[in-house]
């Protein structure tokens, strides 16, 4: 009787080992919890929004247009920001309108009234990608130009430069928390 209960303490044992693992590699490499922290994406995500990370899916695909990613801004500290500009690319904002390679881009994850004006304004400073930090042309392979949604209270590309695809985390597309924000972020 008293090796049968070793036994079964034994298997047990090597269950919660193997589920730690499991779960310490599913945080490390494939999904981990994210907190907004700030105003820089308002409307779409709120602070102390949290969120769900899916760090697997660059390692398929490059990021897209208008994708929300998760990078490495410091040593210390995270970014979340939304991908604008891709490799290849020209951006230029006027009189509030971003234009990619000379065309405008309407900016679908903004929020509309009835009659298709943002529900919040899009303020953004008039900029083109010569005027940030790099002084490029276009956008090197490699890189990706981001923003925040609140374009008038975001440091983002703009004051830092373009971000390095080695520094993207991954990208967030769930907000879990708080239960009345639970949600797929457009």
């Amino acid at each position: 009787m008293e090796k049968k209960v070793v036994k079964e303490s034994a298997s047990l044992f090597k269950i919660v080992i193997i589920a730690l693992l499991i779960a310490i590699l599913v945080r490390q490499f494939i999904f981990s919890p994210i907190i907004v922290d700030g105003p820089s994406m308002q409307p779409t995500l709120l602070d102390r929004d949290q969120m769900i990370v899916n760090k697997f899916i660059y390692y398929l695909k490059d990021p897209d247009r208008f994708d929300i990613v998760i990078f490495h801004a410091t040593e210390d500290k995270d970014f979340i920001k939304r991908v604008i500009g891709l490799p290849g690319e020209h951006v230029e904002v006027k009189d509030n309108i971003l234009y990619i390679d000379g065309e405008e881009v309407d900016q679908s994850f903004m929020e509309h009234n009835d009659d298709h004006t943002p529900v919040y304004p899009i303020i953004t400073n008039d900029f083109t990608l010569e005027d940030l930090p790099g002084n490029y042309t276009e956008i090197p392979e490699g890189k990706v130009l981001v923003l925040g949604d609140n374009r008038s209270n975001s440091t983002d590309s703009r004051s830092f430069g373009l971000v390095s695809m080695e520094e993207i985390i991954g990208k967030t597309s769930v907000v879990y928390w708080p239960l009345e924000r639970i949600q797929l972020v457009k």
